[in-house]
């Protein structure tokens, strides 16, 4: 594992510990680095209402766009266990629609 991924994996890991999860206790960090190697975090948030639960790739994907971020080269997500755990459909969209062919 290269030194950038190492980063980009441990501020996922970073950022999980602030998931608003009381739901379903399932918490999720993401990291996603920008072409110019500045990196946006996220974490999911749940509500009551659970079609307006925010997963923690969109955070940090709405995050980056809301400064000006339009160029993206990898994003790295990371859930409370150790099984592979891949993005949702939803996640999956905006991750090809904003950051097109990038490594997850």
């Amino acid at each position: 594992m290269e030194n950038t991924e190492k980063e980009l994996i441990e501020a996922a890991l970073d950022v999980r510990t602030r998931a608003y999860a009381p739901y379903s206790n399932f918490k999720v960090g993401a990291a996603l680095r920008t072409k110019s190697g500045k990196i946006y975090t996220g974490c999911n948030v749940e509500s009551a209402s659970y079609g307006l639960t925010v997963c923690a790739e969109r955070v940090a994907i709405w995050k980056a766009v809301s400064e000006g971020e339009k160029e993206f080269t990898e994003i790295a997500v990371v859930a409370d266990t150790q099984e592979l755990t891949p993005p949702c459909g939803v996640c999956r969209q905006i991750i090809w629609e904003f950051c097109g062919d990038v490594p997850v």
